[in-house]
């Protein structure tokens, strides 16, 4: 299932219900058939999110260096929170620049 993030400060963005019940998960919110994240909550919000962004890369290089070439030198890495979680939180910016809230399920 889809769910579409919507704020009159950025365009919408969509994405997978299980990402999206992650990433409220992150910032304190459920996702239920309808949410909100008012302005008020946007600071907090951010900050989580940067926070949480910010733990996954550290844990990501330090698992990458203890496994860097053990493949004959192949090294691929898989889409980290931060790849994720921008789309998400460039909105969340966007809205907390323009003082607006962002929305789901209407």
């Amino acid at each position: 299932m889809l769910i579409t993030f919507k704020s009159r400060a950025s365009p919408d963005v969509l994405m997978l219900a299980d990402l999206a019940n992650y990433l409220l998960g992150i910032v304190g919110k459920r996702l239920g058939p309808r949410g909100v994240i008012a302005r008020d909550e946007l600071p907090d919000v951010i900050g989580r999110m940067e926070d949480a962004i910010a733990e996954d890369q550290r844990t990501s290089d330090a698992h990458d260096e203890m496994h860097y070439g053990t493949q004959a030198g192949v090294h691929e890495r898989s889409a980290g929170l931060a790849q994720r979680a921008y789309p998400f939180l460039d909105m969340l910016r966007e809205a907390q620049k323009q003082d607006a809230d962002i929305i789901w399920g209407l």
